[in-house]
């Protein structure tokens, strides 16, 4: 249990799915590490397949640690993993636009 004068800040924590996303804002103590928000904020909970010990988690966009401490304010983000490469798709949708192209210009 935290101090009675302990200083809050308010913090956020964001989760996206393809037809979902969530954001849920919750005060933690100040000098809270992004792990002991992500546990307090139920989102394990909520969502199951998230895993912390291995989902990477960023501030704004910027990837950082579990163990980063938290400033009022700042969004956590947990990001799922990739299913693709996205090297690879871009690589895979260049050659089938060029395929694309050769077909309709024999065609012409």
């Amino acid at each position: 249990m935290e101090p009675v004068n302990a200083k809050l800040i308010t913090v956020e924590i964001a989760y996206a799915l393809p037809d979902e996303q969530v954001i849920l804002s919750l005060e933690v103590p100040d000098n809270t590490t992004v792990e002991q928000a992500v546990k307090r904020s139920g989102i394990l909970e909520r969502y199951p397949q998230i895993n912390i010990e291995k989902d990477k988690v960023g501030i704004f966009g910027k990837i950082c640690k579990m163990d980063a401490t938290l400033s009022h304010k700042d969004r956590i983000e947990i990001y799922r993993p990739l299913i693709a490469d996205p090297k690879e798709s871009r690589r895979q949708k260049a050659e089938m636009e060029k395929k694309n192209k050769t077909a309709e210009a024999a065609n012409d």
